[in-house]
């Protein structure tokens, strides 16, 4: 049993999945509620997740939300979601009961609708916090540095392993717009019996490189979640113009528990291993990348 997340910020999620998975609940469900938990709370929402994120450029908020298991075919996602304060909980009903993959926009909040869920007014969606943020942007063109991308891997007791990931994308981006963090193979990624990875950073670019299906595909042929990590950014770099260097912080988790970081920033993530009995905190630093 292991646990991984993005950012310093997953301590609680990450330790919220050790407490269910040691219970016995499966990775899935584990993940479905640690993200959601984090999602729901405006207070995490400066970390550009869920409710209390930064709206797009009309002041709107839409999330993007995925979640993916080691089986094959098993993947739901959301995108350019509105009134949903836990998307995630939208991306597992995708998942589990829609013949599509993908649903964005008003087909999102229409699915949403149908299986229950209750489509909340835009300003319910925002916090003090994002709201004052975006009436910066409207009078001084003020742009938001922060996180975004809450990603957890969960590796249960029997075995299985998923990965989920949620964000309210890019601060003020223009409406419409979905970076990596939905799609299979750039924001996450996994396969039974190998493991799973998960991406942060600059979705415009960062899909561009689906870094989550090669780290595991480099995982199935061997290399530790550390090494995978590394090369794979290694790859990213040989292959663009140095000074177009994009933030971008990955993490893998193997099906032994092993877990591993790269990132072009310092990047904390935080995890747990079976035996442990504390969530760790670790800072991959940038300049390791090309060690």
């Amino acid at each position: 049993m292991a646990a991984v997340g993005t950012w310093g910020f997953s301590q609680p999620a990450v330790e919220r999945i050790r407490t269910l998975i040691t219970a016995g609940q499966h990775a899935t469900d584990a993940v479905e509620n640690a993200l959601a938990e984090v999602e729901d709370d405006p207070e995490t929402g400066r970390h550009i997740v869920g409710r209390g994120g930064f709206p797009n450029s009309r002041g709107v908020l839409e999330c993007d939300a995925a979640i993916m298991e080691g089986t094959a075919g098993r993947f739901g996602a959301v995108a350019a979601l509105r009134g949903v304060g836990a998307p995630v909980r939208v991306a597992r009903r995708v998942m589990d009961r829609s013949p599509h993959s993908l649903l964005v926009g008003e087909g999102a909040t229409a699915f949403a609708m149908e299986q229950g869920f209750t489509i909340e007014p835009n300003d319910n969606m925002l916090s003090i916090h994002s709201a004052k943020g975006y009436q910066e942007f409207l009078e001084q063109k003020t742009d938001v540095r922060g996180h975004d991308t809450l990603g957890l891997i969960a590796l249960d007791c029997m075995g299985n392993i998923t990965v989920g990931v949620s964000t309210s994308g890019a601060p003020f981006k223009s409406p419409g717009r979905v970076g990596d963090s939905p799609l299979p193979g750039s924001g996450l990624y996994a396969e039974h019996k190998v493991g799973a990875a998960a991406a942060t950073g600059d979705g415009d670019k960062i899909m561009l490189h689906c870094p989550s299906f090669h780290a595991v595909q480099l995982m199935k042929q061997g290399l530790s979640p550390k090494e995978a990590c590394h090369n794979v950014l290694s790859d990213i770099i040989k292959r663009i113009d140095p000074d177009r260097l994009f933030e971008m912080g990955l993490i893998a988790l193997n099906v032994k528990g092993e877990v591993g970081a790269a990132s072009s920033i310092e990047f904390p993530y935080t995890f747990w291993k079976q035996g442990k009995d504390l969530v760790e905190t670790s800072i991959q630093h940038p300049h390791s990348t090309f060690n």
